[in-house]
């Protein structure tokens, strides 16, 4: 197995837990998604609200893409 071919699998193995985790604490990651855009905004004077809302729903999304896929290596 070549040095790509290891990385490949662990990159699976950590997709498929990280879908785990999201489908069993989907309300703690949007929570700390939350958290993180409510920080950025604040650090950042509101200049870029408009960015912080659009990245933090598109980080829900996948978020819930992920948890519904529910891990196990599915792509």
């Amino acid at each position: 197995m070549g040095f790509m071919d290891t990385i490949k699998d662990k990159l699976g193995m950590a997709r498929s837990k990280a879908g785990d985790y999201a489908q069993q604490h989907g309300d703690k990651v949007e929570s700390g998604i939350d958290k993180a855009a409510q920080t950025a905004d604040s650090k950042t004077g509101g200049k870029y609200s408009d960015k912080i809302k659009t990245g933090t729903q598109k980080a829900k999304d996948a978020a819930r893409n992920l948890g519904d896929k529910g891990g196990g290596g599915q792509t």
